[in-house]
């Protein structure tokens, strides 16, 4: 429940990635951060909403057109100042803010430890910092060409924004299980974990897939695999427009989604609900929908409102299919060893379509034979 944000550009950095951060804000709300890059790092942080980071760059007014901004729920650490991110490397050449979880963290912080390093927070995200240069120091290797053979020895999840001082003029990021897209703009490019901070400036993007990193510029960028081959990446055009991401006057979004249940019901139906002839139409599950039909046993999971949507969905599913219904927290599902066969259904539930324990539960079933159908609100 993280959001990242950057600019490449001709614009002023500090006012798009602090609109970017408010926009992101329904996703991680502890802590905020934002880290611009012009001639040294200028790195702001504190907890709590983004109008307090807001209120400290009014006083320190931040300059450059290249920065990074991130929103923080809470993982490793408890809510504060020092675990906001972005995070420095050891020798301050670079900062990154980080979405996900890194599963051996631990391993990696008792080695970065024995060797002298010495860490400010208690994150996980740091001790990517730190592994970074270590790789660097380790190999020999540059910047560019240490950051592949750093991520190849991470376990979980990462979307990853960095700016380094000694690339003024490009960002980096990475993906692996948590989204991250490039906004293609006219001498400046955006980066974020969803469309959100994006949208304003620009309709067109570039989905990374797991395990590839971009450079991005103001007049492009380029992606490659971990094998720093390069690839063609197509570009979308986003449907999503900037109305639709306000809160529209309500107080918070949660009172929005609330009030606005009706209209989105009305939303989700319209075009796939037929009445003359009585049909209802769903393109997604059309091509398999046989084995649907004759699965032994259907397994819903997700993570909060999600997996309360699921036993609602327990219920209905087992009062009108008739069928075995199981609903799993996505966090726990594939920790279990589940016994999962070919004849199961998985269900998997997010309303961003990027829950990392989610997409682990998906990966996990999928792995085992089963076939795996998703629910989400956005595209």
């Amino acid at each position: 429940m993280c959001g990242i944000v950057g600019y490449v550009g001709s614009r002023q950095a500090e006012g798009v990635l602090i609109k970017g951060l408010k926009r992101l804000e329904y996703r991680g709300y502890d802590s905020a951060g934002i880290s611009l890059l012009n001639g040294s790092i200028h790195t702001l942080k504190c907890k709590g909403k983004v109008e307090n980071l807001e209120r400290l760059a009014e006083v320190s007014h931040p300059s450059g057109g290249l920065g990074i901004g991130h929103t923080r729920w809470a993982t490793h650490g408890e809510p504060n100042d020092v675990n906001a991110h972005p995070h420095n490397s050891s020798d301050g050449s670079f900062t990154l803010v980080h979405n996900g979880i890194i599963e051996n963290y631990a391993t990696l912080k008792a080695e970065l430890k024995r060797k002298g390093y010495t860490f400010k927070s208690e994150t996980d995200t740091e001790v990517i910092a730190h592994w970074i240069t270590e790789v660097m120091l380790r190999t020999g290797a540059s910047f560019p060409e240490a950051l592949p053979q750093a991520l190849a020895q991470l376990t979980g999840t990462f979307g990853l924004a960095i700016v380094h001082r000694d690339y003024p003029d490009r960002l980096f990021v990475a993906r692996r299980g948590s989204p991250l897209l490039i906004g293609v703009g006219d001498g400046e490019h955006f980066v974020a974990s969803d469309p959100a901070p994006v949208v304003e400036y620009t309709n067109k993007v570039v989905y990374l897939d797991d395990d590839e990193i971009a450079v991005v510029k103001a007049d492009g960028y380029v992606v490659t695999n971990m094998r720093s081959i390069e690839l063609d990446k197509k570009v979308h055009e986003l449907v999503l427009n900037l109305e639709q991401i306000e809160k529209k006057g309500y107080a918070h979004f949660m009172l929005k989604e609330i009030i606005e249940q009706p209209e989105s019901v009305s939303d989700c139906l319209r075009g796939r609900l037929k009445t003359d002839p009585v049909h209802i139409q769903l393109g997604g599950i059309e091509s398999v929908m046989d084995r649907l039909v004759n699965a032994k046993r259907l397994i819903i999971a997700g993570c909060g409102t999600s997996w309360h949507a699921g036993l609602v969905g327990e219920y209905l599913f087992e009062h009108l299919a008739r069928i075995p219904v199981e609903v799993e927290y996505a966090s726990e599902f594939r920790y279990k060893d589940p016994l999962i066969t070919s004849d199961d259904v998985l269900l998997v539930i997010s309303q961003s379509g990027e829950t990392a324990d989610t997409l682990a539960a998906l990966r996990t079933a999928k792995e085992k034979g089963a076939m795996v159908l998703g629910v989400c609100n956005v595209v």
